[in-house]
């Protein structure tokens, strides 16, 4: 029976436990922390014969030469004891590559970049659901990878060679159409063979610096998806991508919200007089109206092309595109309206997790904004962020960690409306006294840092302040 050990207890690698598990694998998996919740589903996946070894690190010798190494995405490529297993030869793999491994014979869209991601995936899944595809949406969104894989393997238990070979002769064995997945720089850099049939490069900014230590290693990471993809499609509004062009990228379709003469090469998607066009032939093709989107902000019609690209390069004719545009409401945690309260809006931007990101997320509301900002700050330039906050905010609450930092930048910069608060509670409370005040019209969430000073994810922050503003202000 081959072996093969998890590391990193989250959604991801439990995930990929279960799929080995049901295939006929002995699986063991461990986490270096521990707590009550990580507990509980020790007991539960104990009960499905998959041993939890919490509070665990694991020591690599020549004896485990045969086992098979999978990682959760939080998990760093280059920590010492995985340095030292793929010195010995053990194969080491992410919980994404796994998941590729059982589902390659079904075609992938694979989406990547600093920010965008997440709304590009989920526009581009509504627009494969609505035409008809099984296409769920995976990765860093929705369900993790291997857990779709489990789904479309169900219940069999023959091994991935025969898997493969009977898909191949037999359609009906997996009923899913495409794969729509967002994957991150940690995903992909633990990916050895993931090779889509379609690429989208949504932006790219300094981001994750943390762990990749430099841009040009962040960069080569998410080049070495579309490099591997059949169809490369890029937002040519993003200034470094841009600038790479046609010199790096010769055969991408591009992308533009300027109009059709700012459009890299001669084929691509722009927006030109209200609509999405396609350039493929000659003779330019209207798709869709831009204003049938109902999300805010230029980012979103970026998003919006490079969604349509790629559902117009998979085959999805005008009507299901149209159709889906014109029902997409947008995705939790990513300028999502919670309620309104006296006139006030309050919005949850919590996915806004760095500079960038919370710099458009500003960008997109109406002025003046009380905005809320703070957590576990990361490497970046704050520069345009700063001036957005000058230009746009009557008022900025400071929570977690990163509050004494953001304080010192905001002096610097001549901002001096700020106030320490700590809590996305106190946040809260305050934040409608201040729109009173200044007769701001927004409460905003964008908090341009890291979840994890104060809450396990951007998802539980974003939730929290779902929760605060029906508390505090919901009757």
């Amino acid at each position: 029976m081959p072996e093969a050990l998890i590391i990193g207890f989250g959604k991801s690698g439990v995930a990929a436990a279960r799929l080995l598990k049901q295939e006929g694998w002995e699986v063991e998996l461990c986490d270096s922390s521990t707590s009550p919740t990580l507990l509980e589903q020790q007991q539960q996946l104990a009960s499905e014969h998959i041993t939890v070894k919490l509070g665990h690190k694991p020591e690599f010798t020549n004896s485990d030469i045969s086992k098979l190494i999978v990682l959760s995405p939080g998990v760093p490529w280059d920590i010492p004891i995985l340095a030292k297993a793929r010195e010995l030869g053990i194969e080491t793999i992410g919980e994404m590559e796994l998941a590729w491994r059982y589902l390659q014979d079904i075609p992938w869209v694979a989406i990547t970049g600093t920010n965008g991601k997440t709304t590009t995936t989920a526009l581009t899944a509504a627009i494969f659901q609505t035409a008809g595809l099984n296409a769920p949406a995976c990765g860093n969104i929705g369900h993790a990878a291997c857990e779709v894989a489990i789904q479309a393997r169900g219940n069999t238990s023959t091994s991935l060679s025969n898997q493969r070979q009977e898909a191949r002769g037999n359609t009906e064995k997996n009923s899913v159409d495409w794969i729509i997945g967002e994957l991150s720089s940690y995903q992909i850099e633990s990916s050895v063979t993931l090779a889509p049939r379609i690429g989208i490069w949504t932006t790219f900014t300094p981001d994750h610096l943390a762990r990749h230590k430099t841009l040009e290693n962040y960069y080569n990471i998410k080049a070495k998806l579309l490099h591997n993809s059949q169809i490369q499609i890029f937002n040519g509004d993003d200034t470094y991508l841009s600038k790479l062009g046609l010199t790096h990228w010769p055969n991408a379709y591009w992308t533009t919200v300027k109009g059709e003469k700012f459009l890299i090469g001669e084929k691509g998607f722009y927006i030109e007089n209200g609509w999405v066009m396609e350039k493929i032939t000659p003779t330019p093709q209207a798709i869709v109206e831009v204003s049938a989107l109902r999300m805010v902000g230029e980012h979103n019609q970026q998003n919006l092309l490079m969604s349509v690209a790629a559902a117009r390069l998979a085959g999805i004719d005008i009507t299901a595109i149209s159709q889906a545009v014109r029902e997409f409401s947008g995705v939790p945690h990513r300028l999502e309206h919670i309620c309104n309260w006296q006139g006030i809006d309050f919005i949850n931007d919590s996915k806004a997790t760095n500079y960038d990101a919370a710099e458009v997320g500003l960008a997109s509301v109406h002025s003046p904004a009380i905005l809320i900002a703070g957590g576990e700050a990361k490497a970046g330039d704050d520069t345009t962020w700063l001036a957005q906050i000058q230009a746009k905010a009557a008022a900025v609450l400071l929570i977690g960690n990163a509050a004494p930092a953001f304080a010192k930048r905001l002096q610097e910069m001549g901002y001096s409306n700020y106030h320490i608060v700590e809590t996305m509670a106190n946040a809260v409370s305050l934040s409608g006294e201040l729109a009173k005040k200044y007769q701001a019209s927004v409460v905003l969430l964008s908090p341009a840092c890291a979840s994890f000073d104060q809450y396990p994810n951007f998802e539980m922050r974003g939730e929290d302040f779902r929760q605060l503003c029906q508390k505090y202000l919901v009757p």
